[in-house]
């Protein structure tokens, strides 16, 4: 969480910063309407900043994911850019309109203009040619794009419509991008803030167009093929196993990838739940009955149908070198801990992890299916790891003190959490609180793709 805020505030501050410097005459904008424009040159800066920037995450780049800590991290800023590009353009807008209604009823005097010197820069001048239509296209685009990200916001609509609706911001954006171009003060192209401007929206336009065209992740994608299902009525889950006979490059435990059965659908976000052996190239999901989609899923997928599989991505991979680590899975968020526990057991003969490291995995759960605990006691005693099943309505809360208990070496020992966001927010406060270093060990996967 802190390289998201460090870097959502970064893009503000530089910004700002630029803007600032390319605006030597703001102290003398004393007027209302000089000061307008320069609210207007700013909010829209700010506002196509953080769009660019948003619209470039859309891709899935993999080179800050290690920095950012996965990609549902990444995500986790790309909404929040979202956000922040929504309220400021709001700004803007209000800013735009706002005085020409109040001169309208007559509450402001619009100030008297004398003629324009002639522009002797053509490209100037053919810029100045283009305003008006920069203003009206854009202020339609900016209407298309309060809708969609209010979608994209709201939980209850669904994904299958979001998936589709939520591309339609790239042409949105493509639009936006002219107005900015034409809108930003000529004379700031020629300032390091244009410079910055420049290279953001190049990057979002490019980025928009592989979106509306549909590539996406391409590079990362491998056709693969369903070999068993396996349905756990008793926790709504069903477990999916895939045959990716070519193309995929591996993965690591706690890594997480696209899954899609259905084109109309789109791609869905699933942990992998299984260790990975190139000599038996399988990959398996394990998906709750949590949605519309994934509660059709168990009659929608069939035997020998092609999966499209994107990724891997996420770096919830259990890279430390502390000599314990407690895991905890709440819910169906048992799944990356299920894929470790595999690897472990694959590779117990050459470990790659710290010799001697050992591990306590707790698993809450509302829900139970005695075939799917049975399969998760299988697992953790071929990893050798302790496992700690509590049934909420038999065994009560999982508690950060239950599992100190549990756990007397809990102050050497590293946490990885996965499960609902509300679950693991309360667990880090807890051990906050009892002075375990939250921010560098505790790790907690933030699955939210929207």
């Amino acid at each position: 969480m802190r390289h998201i805020k460090l870097t959502l505030v970064g893009i503000i501050v530089l910004l700002s910063g630029l803007w600032l410097a390319a605006t030597p005459g703001l102290p003398q904008a004393t007027t209302f309407f000089a000061a307008r424009a320069q609210v207007m040159q700013y909010s829209g800066i700010i506002a196509m900043a953080a769009m660019s920037v948003a619209m470039m995450l859309a891709l899935r780049p993999r080179w800050p994911e290690r920095w950012m800590g996965g990609l549902d991290k990444m995500y986790r800023l790309h909404k929040w850019l979202g956000i922040t590009a929504l309220v400021v353009a709001i700004v803007h807008w209000l800013w735009a309109k706002g005085p020409k209604w109040a001169v309208g009823f007559g509450l402001l005097e619009r100030p008297a203009r004398g003629p324009r010197p002639p522009l002797e820069n053509p490209l100037e001048a053919y810029f100045s040619s283009l305003r008006g239509t920069a203003e009206s296209v854009g202020e339609w685009a900016f209407y298309a794009a309060v809708v969609l990200i209010a979608l994209a916001l709201i939980r209850a609509f669904p994904y299958r419509i979001f998936y589709k609706t939520h591309r339609l911001l790239a042409l949105a954006y493509l639009v936006l991008a002219f107005h900015t171009v034409i809108l930003l003060n000529f004379g700031s192209w020629l300032t390091p803030l244009g410079g910055v401007m420049a290279v953001l929206l190049a990057g979002g336009i490019l980025s928009a167009v592989v979106v509306l065209l549909r590539r996406v992740g391409a590079g990362r994608q491998v056709k693969g093929q369903i070999v068993a299902l396996v349905p756990y009525p008793g926790i709504r889950t069903l477990e999916t196993v895939i045959d990716v006979p070519t193309g995929w490059p591996g993965h690591r435990p706690g890594q997480f990838a696209f899954a899609m059965s259905d084109s109309s659908e789109g791609a869905h976000p699933y942990t992998i739940a299984s260790g990975w052996h190139p000599d038996r190239p399988r990959i398996t999901f394990i998906t709750k009955e949590l949605g519309d989609h994934t509660g059709r899923l168990k009659d929608k997928l069939r035997l020998g149908q092609e999966v499209r599989i994107e990724g891997p991505y996420g770096c919830f991979t259990f890279d430390d070198d502390c000599p314990h680590q407690i895991w905890i899975g709440g819910g169906i968020g048992i799944t990356p801990f299920i894929a470790r526990m595999q690897h472990m057991a694959l590779h117990g003969d050459a470990p790659d992890w710290p010799q001697g490291q050992d591990a306590d995995l707790f698993h809450a759960t509302s829900d139970t299916d005695e075939t799917a605990l049975a399969k998760l006691a299988a697992d953790a005693r071929a990893a050798e790891v302790r496992l700690h099943v509590l049934v909420s309505g038999r065994d009560g809360q999982l508690t950060g003190a239950r599992i100190r208990e549990a756990v007397p070496h809990w102050r050497e020992a590293s946490i990885w959490f996965c499960g609902p966001a509300g679950f693991g927010a309360a667990l880090k406060r807890d051990f906050a609180a009892q002075g375990f270093p939250v921010d560098q060990r505790f790790h907690q996967e933030m699955f939210e793709m929207r």
